[in-house]
């Protein structure tokens, strides 16, 4: 599954919009902005979804699941849990 804010960090990555995004996935620019303002996981149609991280992927993203190790390399991000001071 993706985050909202996944969905987003990614799109920023590749540097494109959610307009160019809704085109690359062939959705529109609505259910773009509906899957990215979840707080969790995405919720929607599994085909939308399935289009976006499709589109994503070809736009040059590796989408990494939590705990996975990415075995493509090159550069990205990974959201780590908030470090606790003691």
């Amino acid at each position: 599954m993706i985050t909202g804010p996944q969905m987003r960090a990614a799109r920023a990555l590749v540097g494109i919009d959610q307009k160019t995004l809704a085109e690359l996935a062939g959705l529109s620019v609505p259910t773009i902005q509906r899957m990215e303002a979840s707080r969790g996981n995405v919720r929607g149609v599994v085909e939308s979804l399935t289009k976006v991280i499709a589109a994503l992927e070809r736009a040059g993203v590796e989408l990494i699941g939590e705990s996975t190790v990415s075995t493509t390399g090159g550069r990205g991000v990974r959201l780590k849990g908030p470090s606790v001071d003691h």
